[in-house]
This record gives structure tokens, C-alpha cells and sequence, in this order.
């Protein structure tokens, strides 16, 4: 959901009713409830978020709005993500300069290049930021813990 003061990501995840909550000025990050969600928020579907950038105009950020089904390993799912989109902070670009402009216009272009490259992959349910052989080696406590806390 996304409002002229934040963003709000919301889980899909059946019983979830915690909500991301990025304040777009200050660019802290907080959790929230559904029932938080202004009304008004411009609704749209994404499948991730793949991080933020600060680039001359200021923060983005950068979400999955494309998915692809690549494959399974012990039952769960593996993505390709396919498409992005890169969601500014700020909104509007009256602060800039032309050359900073300019400058911002190329950062992007080079982003959306990197972006268009094969090669990001996620999984919401397996960890794939370790190796089958190391996840063996780790302790109970480890397995136990959420992929966000690893």
C-alpha cells in the first residue's frame, strides 16, 4: 500500500496482521496492524522486497513485482524474481538540480540494467543463503530460527 507519508507491506500469509510500515520522510522502519492501513492507499500486489538504494534524489525502493516458479528443493518453492520496481521516497524531484537530474536519471538506468539480469532468486520458506552441506552442520537452535534472523 503505498500513501503520500509511507509504505506499507502487507503479508498474505493467512492469520498475518503485522504490516511493514516505511515512513517515506524519515525512512524508519516499523511494524504495524492491518487496521493501520489508511483507506486511501494506492494498492498494489508484490512478492518481495529486494532492498532500497540511496541514489542522488534520494531513497528507493526496490520490490518484486514478478515471480517465476524455477523449481523445489525438499518441497519448497524456489523464485525467479522477473520484474522490479523501484519506488522513490521522495515525491517529488523539485529539490534537484538539472545535473542532478541527469546524474539520478542515469543511476536509475543503471539499476533497472542490473535489475534486468538474470540471476535473483528467493525463497520464503527455504533458506538459500546457506549450503545444503553447512545447514547439515548447523546446531538445533539455528535450524529453529527464523530466515530473517539467520
Amino acid at each position: 500500500h503505498i500513501t503520500p507519508e509511507k509504505f506499507y507491506v502487507e503479508a498474505c500469509d493467512e492469520g498475518a496482521d503485522d504490516v511493514l510500515a516505511i515512513d517515506r520522510v524519515s525512512t524508519e522502519v516499523t511494524l504495524t496492524v492491518k487496521k493501520d492501513v489508511p483507506p486511501s492507499a494506492f494498492t498494489r500486489p508484490i512478492f518481495g522486497i529486494l532492498g532500497t538504494i540511496r541514489l542522488v534524489a534520494g531513497t528507493y525502493l526496490i520490490v518484486i513485482t514478478k515471480k517465476k516458479k524455477v523449481g523445489e528443493i525438499f518441497s519448497h518453492a524456489i523464485w525467479k524474481a522477473t520484474d522490479f520496481d523501484i519506488l522513490s521516497y521522495k515525491k517529488t524531484m523539485l529539490h534537484l538540480t538539472d545535473i542532478q537530474l541527469q546524474d539520478n536519471k542515469v543511476f536509475l538506468s543503471m539499476l533497472n540494467h542490473v535489475l534486468s539480469v538474470d540471476g535473483f532468486y528467493f525463497s520464503t520458506t527455504y533458506d538459500l543463503t546457506h549450503t545444503l552441506q553447512r545447514l547439515a552442520n548447523t546446531s538445533p537452535e539455528f535450524q529453529e530460527m527464523s530466515l530473517l534472523e539467520r
